[in-house]
C-alpha cells in the first residue's frame, strides 16, 4: 500500500494543553506492528470518552489515535498467518492506551491480537460488541470455568441499561440464564425485557440489606456499579456463585467482609478484558459468532457516527445521557461484512 495521508481522530497532550480533533497523517505515523488494516468500524466505550475529552487518564503516551476497538481488512501483514484481504478484529490490547487505536481509516495492528472475524459475526455486529460485548462474554466464560450453572438460579445484571448491561442481559439469556435486570432508570424496564431479562429491579427501590449476610436471591451477577451494591450483591449469592466485578459506575471501593466468601464458598471475579491471553479472547469470540450471540445487536445499537460526530457521543457518554451502544463508520461505504 502507498503512505499517502489518511483521516484520524488524533489525542494530544502538548504545550498546547491536552486536545483531540480529526488530522491527517500517514501509516508510518502509526504504532509498529505486523499488520496493517483499513478500518471498517469502531465503537465508543466509556473508557473512550474519558481518553477522548482528557476526563480520564488512559492514554500512557501521546500523541494516539483514539478508539480501543477496531476491524477491518488487511491491506498489508509481514504474518505469513494473516493474509491481505482477511477480516479481523481486535479489543483492548494496549489500542488508545499505548498504541494507536481504531478511530482512524487505517490501523496497525501486531499480529498476535488481530483476531480472525469468526464465521458467524460481520464486522459491523463485532463493533457493537466491541469490548463492552466481549467483556460481558468474559464474564460469563470465567463464571463458567468456575462451575456456575443454570441450577444456581437468576443472575443479576447491575447498569443494565449501559452498553455492557444491555449486552450482558442478552449474552446471558442467550446461554440460558434467568436474567435480573438491576437498573436506576425503570422507563427502560420494558426494553430490558425484550433483551431477555425475566425481571427488571429498579435499584432506587432494591432493598438487598446492610448484613455481611442476607437470605440468598440470586445464583450469581455481572457489576457494573462497584461500592455498595457489589457489597450487597456479595451478601445474597448463592453458595458457591461467582459475582463478576467489571465496572465501577457507582463507586471504587468495595466495603464487604469475607463472609460470603468463607460461608457460603462465594468467589468474586475480576474481569480484566484488556489484556486477556489469545487463546481465551479466541474462545470467547466464537461464542460470540455462536451460542452466545445476542440476538438483538441491532436494537442495542442505538447510534451510529463517524469520526465527527465522536465529541458529541463522548460529551453524552460522560454526561450520563448515552443509551446502548454507538458504532463508528469508519470507511465510507462500509457494509455488514
Amino acid at each position: 500500500m502507498t503512505n499517502s495521508s489518511f483521516h484520524a481522530f488524533r489525542i494530544h497532550n502538548d504545550n498546547a494543553s491536552y486536545h483531540a480533533g480529526i488530522e491527517s497523517i500517514r501509516v508510518d505515523d502509526l504504532s509498529p506492528g505486523e499488520v496493517v488494516i483499513k478500518t471498517a468500524y469502531s465503537s465508543v466505550n466509556y473508557k473512550d470518552a474519558l481518553a477522548g475529552t482528557g476526563k480520564g487518564k488512559i492514554l500512557r503516551r501521546f500523541p494516539l489515535n483514539g478508539g480501543i476497538d477496531v476491524a477491518g481488512h488487511v491491506v498489508a501483514s509481514t504474518d505469513p498467518k494473516i493474509k491481505e484481504g482477511d477480516a479481523v478484529l481486535c479489543t483492548g490490547c494496549g489500542l488508545s492506551e499505548t498504541r494507536d487505536g481504531g478511530y482512524a481509516e487505517y490501523a496497525r495492528l501486531e499480529s498476535k491480537w488481530a483476531i480472525p472475524l469468526p464465521d458467524g459475526l460481520s464486522l459491523r455486529e463485532t463493533m457493537i460488541l466491541g469490548t463492552a460485548g466481549f467483556t460481558a462474554a468474559l464474564a460469563l466464560h470465567r463464571m463458567r470455568d468456575n462451575r456456575q450453572s443454570l441450577e444456581l438460579g437468576p443472575i443479576a445484571v447491575t447498569g443494565a441499561t449501559g452498553g455492557v448491561g444491555m449486552l450482558a442481559v442478552d449474552i446471558f439469556s442467550r446461554a440460558g440464564f434467568e436474567v435480573h435486570a438491576i437498573s436506576g432508570k425503570p422507563e427502560h424496564a420494558d426494553f430490558l425485557k425484550t433483551l431477555g431479562a425475566s425481571e427488571v429491579l429498579d435499584r432506587r427501590a432494591l432493598d438487598l440489606g446492610k448484613h455481611a449476610l442476607e437470605s440468598v436471591r440470586f445464583g450469581g451477577a455481572v457489576d457494573n456499579a462497584g461500592g455498595t451494591l457489589l457489597a450487597q450483591l456479595l451478601a445474597v449469592t448463592k453458595p458457591y456463585g461467582n459475582v463478576a466485578s467489571i465496572g465501577l459506575a457507582a463507586d471504587s471501593k468495595l466495603d464487604t467482609t469475607v463472609m460470603p466468601f468463607i460461608i457460603r464458598g462465594v468467589s468474586l471475579l475480576g474481569i480484566a478484558s484488556a489484556g486477556t491471553a489469545r487463546d481465551i479472547r479466541e474462545a470467547v469470540w466464537q461464542h460470540l459468532a455462536s451460542d452466545w450471540k445476542p440476538a438483538h445487536l441491532d436494537t442495542i445499537c442505538t447510534r451510529e457516527v463517524t469520526l465527527d460526530g465522536l465529541p458529541e457521543v463522548f460529551d453524552a457518554m460522560l454526561a450520563g445521557r448515552a443509551f446502548g451502544r454507538t458504532l463508528v463508520r469508519i470507511a465510507a461505504g462500509s457494509t455488514s461484512d
